[in-house]
């Protein structure tokens, strides 16, 4: 897809009667499905955290393996985020979303099964496999499957719940399980809840590749016709270069910013990243003049600016949130000394923000648009992180119960929202790879958000310090990210009801 595929593309957008004008009903089933497969995706990033001790004992492991049964999901996750969305695009979205449940499915098999170390860690590289080729597909199937606005934001606010109870929930759902039945039950879980999921999928999905039916046609008589050929070298340096930068800040958090191997992993992130962005950019330019072969990932759809501001947007919060939760979590257990338990339920308030959050950007996003609501989320999240500079040794609980609900109520309206604008600024035939980005972009910042926050902490006048330098660097994060929201939303015109793409 190029920036001349979009000018000479012709689409057929389904019929609409009456019934079309108006918002339609929401249907359940394929909703049930889609949020089924981001449930198992978002539970596996924390209820693995709980059955660390479990495992060591049971295993043997040390503490370099224990961290890469954690980090070994998010960095292949996040390294083949632009290869789902790319696949899921020209393959079709139902069948990328049914192969990457039927791998996670598989992998979590391998993971119940694990008698080493290594298989462990193995089964949780493929996971993330599996989650990077069921995400960018499951929105380009809300994409297709609630082609109305409003109905689909209304979607797209229980996708979103869903996910952010499931991952609210990781830590009190693995420990009950390794309470009753031990660590390998918390991989045992995703194989009936995946299988559910999938036979419901292939029942309810649309089969389609894209919501809309297009129709090639040459740029000039006698040319061909755009070539839907993949990119190989593109595919090659993404990977390496997404891996490397997510390996290296994984890393930093426990081998220091300056190790060799971290300086190692950055640098060839970097180069690799620098070759894939020429690369596309000469794909997209030669397939203007012949059409032989599209880019993974087109430069033109950064043109958008709409789309690039969401994308930066998604890489602020979470790099504010999510590194502010880590430290938060190491907060209540290591300065308050509350249990795991007690840690868990005292960030509930913060983690559990998806089920209020969801109707609330419903009913704004449904009379303003997704901008709106992204910016009051971000402005929240603002000022609860500015609560948290209050935070000290015996600070009473109350006192900070309302930076935990401001933040966490600030980023989930404010990630409904800039998923629906991706949504919203990606051409249909794009809607994979667009949402592969704004996820790449998510991943990108809450590892910068783990690891730069971790350094406050190790190196700032004590812990508190840090998590108050920490505090306000997440606070300005989300500042930033709201003139980018306020600046978008002005310059985006209203949607049709009904999207004709």
């Amino acid at each position: 897809m190029t920036a001349s595929d979009l000018a000479h593309r012709t689409t057929t957008p389904p019929r609409q009667d009456v019934g079309d004008r108006l918002p339609a009903k929401l249907a359940p089933a394929p909703l049930i499905a889609l949020s089924l497969g981001y449930f198992l995706v978002m539970l596996d990033v924390t209820v693995v955290n709980v059955a660390l001790p479990d495992i060591r004992t049971h295993l043997g492991t040390g503490a370099a393996a224990l961290q890469w049964t954690v980090d070994g999901y998010s960095t292949v996750f996040a390294g083949l985020l632009l290869l789902g969305g790319s696949l899921a695009d020209r393959l079709g979205h139902r069948r990328m979303f049914v192969t990457g449940l039927g791998v996670f499915t598989l992998a979590s098999l391998a993971c119940a099964l694990a008698g080493s170390a290594g298989a462990l860690i193995a089964g949780r590289l493929v996971q993330g496999g599996g989650a990077a080729l069921l995400v960018p597909a499951s929105l380009g199937l809300l994409q297709a499957t609630y082609p109305h606005r409003a109905t689909r934001a209304r979607a797209l606010a229980v996708w979103g719940a869903v996910a952010s109870v499931a991952f609210g929930a990781g830590p009190v759902v693995g420990g009950l399980m390794i309470a009753t039945a031990g660590w390998r039950s918390v991989f045992w879980l995703n194989v009936p809840v995946a299988v559910a999921a999938v036979a419901l999928s292939l029942r309810c999905l649309p089969a389609g590749a894209r919501p809309a039916r297009t129709r090639r046609i040459p740029l000039s008589p006698g040319s061909r016709p755009r070539s839907r050929k993949g990119d190989p070298m593109g595919q090659v340096l993404a990977v390496v270069g997404l891996v490397a930068l997510a390996g290296g800040l994984n890393e930093a958090g426990t081998r220091g910013w300056t190790s060799p191997v971290v300086l190692s992993a950055f640098g060839l992130g970097a180069v690799a990243l620098t070759a894939f962005a020429a690369v596309e950019r000469a794909l997209e330019a030669r397939a203007a003049a012949d059409g032989r072969r599209a880019p993974l990932l087109p430069p033109s759809l950064f043109r958008s600016r709409a789309f690039a501001a969401t994308a930066a947007v998604g890489l602020l919060i979470s790099l504010g949130y999510y590194g502010m939760l880590f430290l938060t979590t190491l907060y209540f257990q290591q300065e308050r000394g509350f249990s795991a338990l007690a840690t868990g339920l005292a960030l509930l308030p913060s983690v559990g923000m998806g089920l209020p959050a969801a109707p609330l950007f419903s009913r704004i996003s449904a009379r303003t648009g997704p901008y709106v609501p992204m910016a009051a989320g971000l402005l929240l999240g603002t000022l609860g992180f500015l609560g948290w500079l209050l935070a000290g040794d015996r600070t009473p609980y109350p006192v900070l119960l309302f930076a935990l609900i401001a933040t966490g109520l600030g980023q989930t309206m404010t990630a409904l929202a800039a998923t629906a604008a991706v949504i919203d600024a990606a051409p249909a035939s794009g809607a994979g790879i667009a949402a592969a980005v704004f996820h790449v972009s998510r991943q990108t910042g809450s590892a910068v958000g783990v690891a730069l926050f971790g350094t406050f902490a190790t190196t700032a006048a004590g812990f508190t310090a840090g998590l108050r330098l920490s505090a306000g660097v997440a606070a300005a994060a989300f500042a930033a990210g709201a003139l980018l929201a306020l600046t978008a939303g002005r310059g985006t015109r209203a949607r049709p009801s009904v999207d004709p793409r």
